[in-house]
């Protein structure tokens, strides 16, 4: 008798904490690690050729191309996912004609903004704008996606002693 009811409890402790953790994994906000998953899964069925131009230190190069790896490619922007359990209730959400943009004003947070831009209830564009700042640098990247248009990551660095560095990386689908 004792083993049942103790089974009984150890069960539902069980469903309780398993219903519990469901809700945590549930995104507060806009999923963009699983958005660019999902991306990330096309683009390497498609397999696009891609007009790619970096400029760096003062020189560019351009080149078109077949990427081999869309997860290193969009990592910038799979990894700015703001669903972090620490992040919740840190941001604003508004909703404008469809299109989403969450924004916080907590310094410690390095995604300021985001901007999810719909028509159709598609997904049309993502802009994330990121800064960080401490003591030895200011660094602040801007993230554009536009699906089976375009991508762009510009990053501008201030170092102290060092000064100013900049990248820009463009990718245009043909």
């Amino acid at each position: 008798m004792k083993q049942s009811i103790l089974g009984v409890f150890v069960l539902l402790l069980f469903s309780c904490s398993s219903q519990e953790s469901k809700k945590a994994d549930t995104p507060t906000y806009f999923n963009l690690a699983s958005y660019f998953e999902g991306e990330i899964s096309r683009l390497q069925k498609t397999d696009p050729t891609i007009a790619k131009s970096v400029i760096a230190a003062g020189r560019t190069e351009q080149l078109a191309i077949k990427i081999n790896d869309w997860k290193t490619e969009l990592s910038s922007f799979s990894t700015a996912d703001i669903n972090k359990a620490s992040w919740k209730g840190e941001f604003t959400e508004t909703v404008i004609d469809g299109n989403i943009n969450y924004t916080t004003s907590n310094l410690k947070i390095p995604i300021k903004r985001i901007e999810i831009l719909k028509a159709n209830n598609q997904i049309k564009g993502i802009k994330i704008f990121k800064t960080t700042k401490n003591y030895l640098y200011t660094s602040t990247d801007t993230l554009l996606y536009y699906p089976d248009s375009l991508y762009f990551i510009q990053n501008l660095q201030d170092i102290t002693f060092l000064g100013e560095k900049r990248y820009q990386v463009t990718g245009k689908f043909k």
